[in-house]
């Protein structure tokens, strides 16, 4: 049985509050840190924490945005991301602190954090990596690949990105790209391309959001979730 328990955290005058999913025990396992969509903690990403810790991992699902935007509609939320996306600077100190949040946590083996995200969340995970942050992995479901404009650092961190195709958000270019600068930073890198597939292919609800070229995929989202829980198991030793 896994247990949630909110997590605050006070960034720069703003009152942000994640949520832990982790076994009873307490006791301290390898932990992904779960970095959601533009819509912010819901009970999608959840979830996929509930899915990790029957597995023998923790999660903890970062709010980037801030406790009062929990539930809110999509164009608030898109407000916000493209608040925090314009200064990516910024963004990276708020991605560090959660990040240094989760490592001190006594749930959580500080030595052995994965990074993941969707979308938006993607688009963090690869910017805490670039960042030289000591992830053991970064990796991103239907993320977004712009680089952050910020000085180059090596990647210590293995990256996984898992794409759609027919994503229009990040098209066929924007990939290659991602490639040559991962290869250019020393990661030891895979991106995973899902053919006849669109943007925010994890989330059945993805069609809600009325974007052209985003929808669930069944059938991906089962593939990529079988990729990330291989990674895992690459990366760390069965848990109990």
């Amino acid at each position: 049985m896994s247990r949630q328990t909110e997590i605050p955290l006070e960034f720069e005058g703003e009152q942000l509050e994640s949520v832990f999913v982790g076994r009873r025990d307490g006791q301290a396992r390898p932990t992904v840190l779960l970095i959601p969509t533009v819509m912010g903690v819901t009970d999608l990403e959840i979830g996929f924490g509930k899915q990790l810790v029957e597995l023998g991992f923790n999660a903890f699902v970062a709010d980037l945005f801030g406790k009062k935007f929990r539930g809110a509609d999509r164009d608030t939320m898109f407000g916000e991301m493209n608040r925090l996306k314009s200064d990516r600077a910024a963004l990276l100190r708020r991605l560090k602190a959660m990040f240094d949040q989760v490592c001190g946590l006594d749930e959580v083996d500080g030595g052995k954090v994965v990074v993941s995200g969707y979308c938006f969340g993607g688009m963090c995970a690869l910017d805490l990596a670039r960042s030289g942050a000591d992830a053991v992995a970064a990796v991103s479901f239907h993320g977004l690949f712009d680089p952050p404009g910020l000085p180059a650092q090596k990647i210590t961190a293995k990256v996984v990105a898992f794409h759609g195709w027919d994503d229009p958000m990040v098209p066929p270019d924007k990939v290659v790209a991602l490639g040559k600068e991962l290869t250019d930073a020393g990661s030891d890198w895979q991106i995973h391309c899902y053919g006849n597939v669109g943007h925010g292919f994890t989330n059945p609800k993805a069609h809600e959001i009325g974007i052209d070229g985003v929808f669930y995929h069944q059938l991906a989202a089962e593939r990529s979730w079988t990729s990330f829980i291989n990674l895992l198991e690459e990366l760390f030793s069965a848990h109990e």
